[in-house]
């Protein structure tokens, strides 16, 4: 137990009942806590296995190789189709986690042998993100946004394509697009502190 992690749950009112639970299972293991992202992270040999975070909706563990896992179980959750690699189980309440106590346990087994194998999940290349239509007329229409656009870093590249995407209504699409064209002509990344 990390003293530095207790303010999570000392803080912590809506799953306060779940997240005791999930820490009890997760200090069973042996793995390091540590605190990450403002949330208890567990460690193997300094490699991140899972953490523990919530939601409005719900509590979770996140396994950081959860596309690996095998989950005979069915309790892996991908959060969006835009996550990757990590994979959640989700709770509303502390029931739920003392009936899947033991395989919790045994899928944090399995995420610490995944890192040991060295596995590694498969991401996806920038080009096979979707591309807002909005987007890609923009693109086709101004070489020079063309150009800045393809001197970004991948990371960055991928950062503006979900945030164009994830948009529901063309209309929005196109004003966050409109609205993050200078910063893209600046070489300036979505995320990039201006």
């Amino acid at each position: 137990m990390n003293p530095k992690v207790n303010f999570f749950f000392d803080k912590s009112h809506q799953w306060h009942k779940e997240f005791e639970k999930l820490r009890t299972i997760a200090l069973s293991t042996d793995l390091v806590e540590d605190l990450k992202w403002g949330c208890p992270c567990y460690t193997y040999e300094g490699k991140n296995i899972f953490l523990i975070h919530g939601f409005k909706e719900y509590c979770a563990i996140l396994f950081f190789k959860g596309a690996l896992m095998k989950d005979p179980d069915h309790i892996l959750i991908q959060q969006s189709k835009n996550v990757q690699a990590a994979r959640q189980v989700r709770f509303t309440e502390v029931e739920q986690i003392n009936d899947l106590e033991d395989i919790l346990r045994s899928y944090m087994f399995e995420a610490v042998e995944i890192e040991e194998s060295g596995a590694k999940v498969e991401m996806k290349k920038t080009k096979e993100f979707e591309m807002a239509e909005e987007f890609q007329n923009k693109l086709n229409q101004d070489p020079a946004l063309q150009e800045a656009f393809k001197t970004l870093t991948p990371g960055r590249q991928r950062a503006y394509l979900l945030h164009f995407s994830s948009a529901k209504q063309p209309k929005t699409r196109e004003a966050r697009i409109e609205k993050c064209i200078p910063q893209i002509m600046d070489g300036i990344g979505l995320n990039d502190s201006l």
